[in-house]
């Protein structure tokens, strides 16, 4: 009995093993060997191609990153290779730029190599001191600007804790302290900033992240009169599982149908409805972004339960979707360098509103973290701009949640409703493109 228990166990194993692995081949998803291959490899480039030029266009030839274990700045853990899922101790990198040799010094001052782009510069048996270790290099290079991570207002690059900080200038000569300045610029423009690489694989990653969508949205997984909302959402979670990703927030589903009014912003938010059964005729709308490789998709998609007497999604909801997709249209219209995301957001309202549309949009940065660090474009309740980061210019080679609504006056059922869209958009040289398309119609889900 046992014999066969444990075979029965077994199958299921290999079964479960050769599900995943053919979801991942469906998907182009990377076995973890791989991925950590090519994490190292796009750190690697980002390193060699990107950096440099980083420092250079922010005029600090010298970056300290300071951190210590289970409690990183967010840029350093960006910096970790992929076998190194943590900082080790109090982990130090230094970089150095001199610009007229053209030079990237990489340097850890720590005990170990971080990988093999970083390498150590601290032998303990020699110097027992770490901090006197990190002097005698600042010494040595003697920079005109040292960048620390710390900034009031963009809590990504306030990484440097009190602790490591007062500890630094406690060890760091007096001459060198006047020469210390915050590296605000140069760690938004690392965490903002995509290379080329970076993008072939975004492109594969949101075509994951829409493909988990139309499964959701869809008769194998809504059986209308029974399905509920968080029936739709725990199989998203579990797909993503599957799939060997992560999710880096918890999805949502909700709904809008024609005898129930419109939620306010707020209720929409931050006090939705825990669970519905979804009906025919219901307008359903998800939220939803997994992670992989170091980056984030941020995804938001309507679909149409069919009544059984209906062939397509009403004219009504299409035109409706039609207004979301022409304020996309006029938000990415409006984004150009050097532009702030409080004059993006003012004048793409004032030409929606003019165009008879009600629109709110609250676009944001989009890459090495869901809600990055970058040039941020309004949020739900500051449609009048947004303070400090709003005022963040908007530079080429970075990647937005166009995020938005528009609210839309439905006739057939005597209400609002709410068309909420969000989509990975890639901004280059002037010019915008969607990572890998948009949703440009509402989803039919078939009455069974």
């Amino acid at each position: 009995m046992l014999k066969n228990f444990l075979l029965f166990c077994f199958f299921i194993l290999c079964f479960s093993c050769q599900q995943n692995t053919e979801n991942q081949k469906h998907y182009d998803i990377l076995p973890e060997k791989d991925r950590a291959i090519l994490k190292d490899e796009l750190l690697e480039d980002r390193l060699s191609n990107l950096l440099p030029t980083l420092m250079d266009d922010t005029d600090i030839d010298m970056w300290l990153l300071i951190s210590r274990e289970y409690n990183e700045d967010p840029v350093l853990k960006t910096l970790l290779p992929a076998t190194w899922l943590n900082a080790r101790r109090r982990t130090i990198i230094l970089f150095y730029r001199n610009k007229e040799k053209n030079t990237l010094e990489r340097l850890a001052v720590a005990r170990y190599d971080i990988g093999k782009s970083i390498q150590s510069a601290w032998n303990k048996e020699q110097q027992p001191n770490q901090w006197a270790a990190l002097t005698a290099i600042i010494k040595e290079k003697n920079p005109n600007k040292i960048g620390l991570n710390f900034s009031k207002h963009f809590a990504l690059a306030d990484g440097l804790v009190k602790t490591d900080y007062e500890e630094f200038l406690e060890n760091l000569p007096l001459e060198y302290h006047s020469k210390i300045v915050s590296a605000e610029n140069l760690a938004i423009a690392w965490i903002e900033t995509r290379t080329q690489k970076e993008m072939a694989l975004y492109k594969n990653l949101v075509k994951i992240t829409h493909d988990i969508i139309d499964e959701a949205f869809s008769e194998k997984v809504i059986k209308p009169g029974i399905t509920t909302t968080e029936d739709v959402v725990w199989f998203m979670r579990q797909k993503v599982t599957d799939l060997g990703l992560e999710t880096w927030f918890h999805p949502t589903i909700d709904v809008q149908r024609n005898n129930e009014a419109l939620k306010s912003h707020i209720e929409s938010f931050s006090k939705q409805k825990e669970e519905e059964i979804i009906q025919e005729g219901d307008l359903l709308h998800c939220d939803f972004g997994i992670t992989y490789i170091g980056l984030n998709t941020d995804c938001q998609q309507h679909a149409y339960v069919l009544k059984k007497d209906e062939n397509e999604v009403p004219a009504f909801l299409k035109a409706a979707f039609a207004n979301g997709n022409r304020v996309q249209d006029i938000l990415t219209s409006n984004m150009k360098i050097g532009k702030t995301g409080n004059e993006i957001l003012a004048n793409s309202l004032a030409q929606g509103k003019k165009e008879g549309l009600r629109p709110s949009i609250y676009t944001h940065p989009l890459g090495t973290y869901g809600h990055s660090a970058g040039t941020t474009i309004g949020m739900w309740d500051s449609q009048n701009g947004v303070p400090f980061n709003g005022e963040y210019p908007l530079h080429k080679n970075t990647v937005y949640a166009i995020e938005l609504n528009t609210t839309v006056a439905i006739k057939e059922w005597k209400k609002d409703i709410r068309i909420m869209l969000e989509e990975a958009g890639f901004f280059g040289n002037n010019t915008f493109e969607y990572v890998n398309e948009r949703q440009t119609a509402i989803k039919p889900i078939k009455a069974n």
